[in-house]
């Protein structure tokens, strides 16, 4: 048996880029207010390894010595401090802060920034300005200004960088007679002079390689803004084309309805004898016209049905709570005919909940997935419609019939709008493919999600998943 899970979100309203030219691209609020929980998850990963760092010197500062790694002074117990309290200050601005001209994602970030900054130039000085090669993880934060700030606000920490950098050599090798002795790894020094005319070609070169990373990476970053930039407005573009054209299919079909139902009428005079008698022949060609002219006037409010499920979005349609039972009795009462006709045996076995929907779209729903499982079910068979209560706030409703099933391979495309299966064609003839299209606007609306077990000539099973939900005691 085939099973497969739909879930529909409807997409953010907020475009991930803001400005309208190159210069002014960078990141909304949204965005970077995700970054900024990242960064900070990854902060704590630093201060676990920063830990785990001390409790390894102090276990195993003997064979750390052998390995030419000295014992530390206070200086990353007081970063670890320092990082562990932002982190909580972050936390504190980014979820219990109002947004404010002071603190907003903007802000947050810059302040990581700095922070983070000062706590790396420590680490330099102590591990070595010019012994080492940890300089160049400078590189990174430029890397991040580039991807996250405007080309002005990135260029702005690139001098940061660069200032801190040269203070950081200064002290070491121009304002000290020689570096701190607490290095990480001990090396040898070469003359006073040398040295600082060798620290003063670093600084020149790292200031120099810094410039050139903000150089490329913002112009790289630039770029693929400006592409993303593009690809929204094209998105737009193509989104308004949609309407337009949704809007002008539902004005054709519209204006079909009436004279459709003015053909119907008039056959139904014709039928029913009030223009002359008829021959049989004329019956059975009356009686066909009217087979199809009644499927059509189906379709036709379907499509009707469909375009106003997309205009009648959450944002603006009426959210109530309503008993799960008082839906389906309406669904059923609908359907009773069809049920009688096909001498289907229904069975309901329900736990009543409410739940917070907007009834007509529910109604739809349902009543959509309970006619499709009448339609494709042998005459004489039976559906079953019962619930699950998961929690006091989850339930399932089930809705399963023993009809023509689905095949695997056209299960997963079951909601696309016009698709139906060549095993449903065969079966319904008159099946418009637009029934599960509707279940689907609905199903988002509302905010459900539907899983769909399958199996050709076993039948087929509907799972609506409810959440937020309320047992009603009967």
């Amino acid at each position: 048996m085939a099973i497969t899970e739909f879930s529909w979100d409807k997409p953010s309203s907020h475009n991930s880029l803001l400005g309208i030219n190159g210069e002014k691209l960078k990141l909304s609020d949204d965005v970077l207010i995700r970054n900024i929980r990242w960064f900070i998850t990854f902060r704590w990963i630093l201060i676990a390894i920063l830990v785990f760092f001390e409790i390894l010197m102090l276990s195993a500062s003997d064979m750390l010595a052998q390995l030419g790694i000295s014992e530390q002074q206070k200086w990353p117990i007081a970063i670890i401090f320092i990082l562990f309290t932002a982190n909580i200050a972050y936390l504190f601005a980014l979820d219990y802060c109002k947004p404010s001209k002071y603190n907003s994602p903007s802000i947050n970030l810059w302040a990581q920034i700095i922070v983070d900054l000062i706590c790396l130039s420590v680490v330099v000085h102590y591990f070595g300005s010019t012994s080492t090669p940890i300089s160049f993880f400078y590189v990174l934060h430029i890397a991040l200004a580039c991807i996250f700030f405007s080309v002005r606000e990135s260029l702005y920490v690139t001098i940061l960088v660069c200032i801190m950098d040269t203070i950081v050599i200064a002290i070491d090798n121009f304002l000290l007679t020689q570096v701190p002795l607490s290095v990480l790894v001990n090396s040898d020094f070469l003359s006073e002079n040398a040295r600082r005319d060798g620290a003063l070609i670093w600084m020149l070169f790292l200031d120099t390689l810094f410039l050139v990373v903000w150089y490329v990476i913002s112009r790289l970053s630039l770029i693929v803004r400006n592409h993303e930039s593009h690809l929204l407005q094209a998105y737009k573009q193509i989104k308004q084309t949609q309407v337009e054209k949704d809007q002008y299919a539902l004005l054709i079909t519209h204006q079909l309805k009436s004279p459709l139902d003015a053909i119907r009428s008039k056959i139904n005079l014709i039928k029913d004898g009030y223009l002359g008698e008829m021959t049989p022949e004329m019956s059975g060609a009356l009686e066909q016209m009217d087979f199809r002219a009644k499927n059509m006037s189906s379709l036709i409010l379907d499509l009707l049905r469909l375009e106003r499920l997309k205009t009648n979005c959450l944002d603006t349609a009426k959210s109530e709570s309503i008993p799960i039972k008082t839906i389906l009795k309406k669904c059923i009462d609908k359907l009773t005919p069809s049920i009688n006709e096909k001498k289907i045996a229904l069975t309901i076995s329900v736990d009543n909940f409410s739940c917070q929907c907007i009834p007509d779209q529910l109604e739809i729903l349902f009543e959509n997935i309970i006619s499709n499982a009448i339609i494709y079910s042998h005459e004489g068979m039976s559906i079953e419609i019962f619930s699950e209560i998961i929690s006091n706030h989850q339930a399932n409703i089930v809705i399963v019939d023993h009809g023509i099933g689905i095949e695997s391979k056209d299960l997963p495309n079951i909601f696309n709008e016009y698709f139906y299966s060549p095993r449903a064609a065969l079966h319904n003839k008159a099946t418009s493919g637009i029934g599960l299209s509707i279940v689907k606007i609905a199903a988002e609306n509302n905010k459900l999600k539907i899983k769909v077990a399958s199996e050709p000539g076993v039948g087929t099973s509907f799972t609506i998943a409810f959440n937020n939900i309320k047992l009603i005691k009967e």
